[in-house]
């Protein structure tokens, strides 16, 4: 099967939407934390899980990562 062929099948309909808000919260994510000065760890940690766990790491750096202040 040659690559066209299986981006032919992929439902694009579908992966849009999500591509977008993760996306999205990446950005928000990212601006809050050059924001901020105090977060729960380091900030280069929070930069590659943010980066690197799709989805998930800005749902993490929001929930967790942010310290009150």
């Amino acid at each position: 099967m040659q690559i066209e062929e299986m981006f032919a099948q992929v439902p694009w309909g579908l992966i849009w939407p999500i591509l977008l808000i993760e996306l999205i919260l990446k950005i928000v994510a990212f601006v809050d934390l050059s924001k901020r000065r105090a977060t729960n760890g380091p900030v280069i940690l929070w930069v590659f899980i943010i980066l690197l766990i799709n989805t998930i790491g800005p749902i993490l750096y929001f929930t967790v990562g942010r310290r009150n202040e």
